[in-house]
C-alpha cells in the first residue's frame, strides 16, 4: 500500500517534463479565418498530447473509441509529441495555419500561446467552467479571454522532517514550521546543536514569489522583484549559507540530485519539496523514511501554496472545427476521464467533482506517504499555480536563480546580483516582443 501511494505521490512525466527550448516571439499570424463547422459531432479533430500515448496509449485510445462510438461522424487524431518539442511545433504550426483543434500546453507558456488561442468563453459556459477549479481555471483567462482549460497537474510541494534528528532540535512534530522564518529558525537550532548543515532550503525565484513579491511587472513586460523587500528577503538567507546551516551543496543547479539530501541524512528537513522526492527517500533509504514526518510547505508572506505549473488545453483560434474540438475537449476533460487518468499516473484532476471522489477523499493510514497524500489534496483546492504566463518561465527562473548563487557564493553583492538578474529578464522579454 505504502508503495502504491508513493508511486502515487511521483509527479507524472509529462507534467515534470520542462519545457526546453523555448522560442521567444510572438506567432505569426494575419491570415483569414477559416470556414467554421457549426455541427459538435461531425468532421476530424486533431488532438496533441505531451508524452501520453508511450505508458497510457491503450488506455486513452479506449476513450477516443467510445467517443467515436457515440458520435459516428467525428474523427479523432491523436497526435502525441514530446515535452521538448511542445512549444516549437506548436509554433510552427500556428505559424503555417495548419493547426490542431484542440492542444495540450502548460500554463508556463500561456504568455507564448494565449494571442494564439480561440476565446473559449463563446464555446463553455459559465456552468461548463464553474466545473473546474476556480484557483486553476481563473488564471487560464488573459486579456479577458478564455484562452484554456485546465486538465491536470503536480500538486503543490510538502514538507519533510527527520524527526530522530532533529529531535536535538527540540523539534516537535506536531507543530512543524509554517513559514520562511520558522524554517529559518529550526535550521539555526539544530545547526548550532549539531554543528551539522539543516536544510537545502534557498532563495530561489520560487522561494521570492511565494513572499509575496511580483516576479514580473502587471503587463508581463518587464522584472519587478528588484525591490528592498527582495534584498531583505535573499539577505536573511546568507549568514545561514555562510554558517552552514543551510547546506552548501544546496547552489547546486540540478534539485533532484543534491549532495546533501535527506536519504544520506546530511541535511535534516526540506520544508518545501517536489513531492516525488520521499519515494527517493523511501527507496534508498528506508530506515530515514520511517523516522520523516510530513507537513506542508512553509510559506511566504501571502500564506499561499504553490504548485509548479499544470497542463491545460486550448483550441487554437486557426482551427476550422472549434464547435467539434469543444465538445472533444469537454469531454476529454471531465471529472470521470481525469478520474481515470489519474488512477494511472501520479497526478491531480482539476475537476471539483473528481477530486471528491473517495480516490482522493477516503485516505486510511500513517505512513509518510499517506500522510503526503493527505496533505496535498487539503492544500491542493487553495493552491496557486507558480507559473508567470511569459513563456520563458522556466529561462527566467535559470538566470534570477543564477544570481543567488553568485551572491550566496561571494562572488556579488545581494544587489548587484539583483540588479543584473533584473537586467538579464528584461533584455530576455524585450526579445520575446
Amino acid at each position: 500500500m505504502a508503495r502504491s501511494l508513493l508511486r502515487y505521490l511521483a509527479v507524472g512525466a509529462a507534467l515534470a517534463l520542462a519545457l526546453s527550448g523555448c522560442v521567444s516571439g510572438s506567432p505569426a499570424g494575419g491570415d483569414e479565418p477559416k470556414q467554421q463547422s457549426s455541427d459538435a459531432y461531425s468532421g476530424d479533430v486533431e488532438w496533441w498530447t505531451i508524452n501520453l500515448q508511450k505508458n497510457y496509449g491503450p488506455d486513452i485510445q479506449k476513450w477516443i473509441d467510445a467517443y467515436q462510438k457515440d458520435h459516428p461522424k467525428v474523427h479523432i487524431n491523436w497526435v502525441d509529441v514530446p515535452g521538448a518539442d511542445i512549444t516549437t511545433k506548436l509554433l510552427a504550426a500556428i505559424a503555417s495555419g495548419k493547426v490542431p483543434d484542440v492542444v495540450n500546453f502548460t500554463s508556463a507558456t500561456t504568455g507564448l500561446f494565449a494571442g494564439s488561442m480561440a476565446d473559449l468563453s463563446s464555446l463553455f459556459s459559465q456552468d461548463d467552467v464553474a466545473a473546474y477549479l476556480p484557483n486553476l481555471a481563473d488564471p487560464l483567462v488573459v486579456d479577458g479571454k478564455r484562452i484554456a482549460i485546465p486538465w491536470y497537474n503536480g500538486g503543490t510541494s510538502l514538507s519533510f522532517y527527520n524527526k530522530d534528528l532533529l529531535a536535538k532540535a527540540g523539534f516537535d512534530p506536531a507543530k512543524p514550521p509554517k513559514t520562511y522564518d520558522d524554517a529559518l529558525t529550526l535550521a539555526t537550532k539544530y545547526h548550532d546543536a549539531t554543528g551539522k548543515s539543516a536544510t537545502n532550503f534557498m532563495a530561489y525565484s520560487s522561494v521570492v514569489q511565494a513572499d509575496e513579491i511580483p516576479l514580473l511587472s502587471e503587463d508581463g513586460k518587464t522584472a519587478a522583484f528588484n525591490t528592498p523587500e527582495t534584498l531583505a528577503l535573499v539577505e536573511k538567507f546568507k549568514p545561514l549559507f555562510a554558517s552552514g546551516a543551510i547546506a552548501p551543496g544546496s547552489l547546486s543547479e540540478n534539485p533532484r540530485d543534491l549532495p546533501q539530501s535527506l536519504e544520506n541524512k546530511l541535511i535534516a528537513f526540506n520544508p518545501a519539496a517536489v513531492s516525488s522526492s520521499l519515494l527517493n527517500v523511501e527507496k534508498n533509504a528506508p530506515a530515514v523514511y520511517s523516522s520523516i514526518v510530513v507537513g506542508p510547505p512553509v510559506t511566504g508572506a501571502d500564506g499561499k501554496y504553490y504548485m509548479s505549473g499544470q497542463q491545460v488545453m486550448g483550441i487554437p483560434a486557426k482551427s476550422d472545427n472549434q464547435a467539434a474540438a469543444a465538445a472533444w475537449l469537454k469531454y476529454v476533460a471531465a471529472p470521470e476521464q481525469q478520474l481515470a487518468l489519474c488512477k494511472l499516473v501520479p497526478i491531480y484532476p482539476s475537476s471539483v467533482k473528481a477530486l471528491a471522489d473517495p480516490f482522493f477523499t477516503d485516505i486510511s493510514g500513517n505512513t509518510p506517504a499517506d500522510q503526503a497524500r493527505k496533505i496535498l489534496v487539503d492544500t491542493f483546492k487553495t493552491s496557486v499555480d507558480a507559473s508567470m504566463g511569459s513563456g520563458n518561465d522556466e529561462q527566467l527562473r535559470q538566470l534570477f536563480d543564477d544570481q543567488i548563487r553568485a551572491y550566496m557564493s561571494g562572488t556579488k553583492t545581494a544587489k548587484q546580483a539583483l540588479d543584473d538578474a533584473e537586467k538579464a529578464w528584461n533584455d530576455t522579454l524585450a526579445k520575446g516582443k
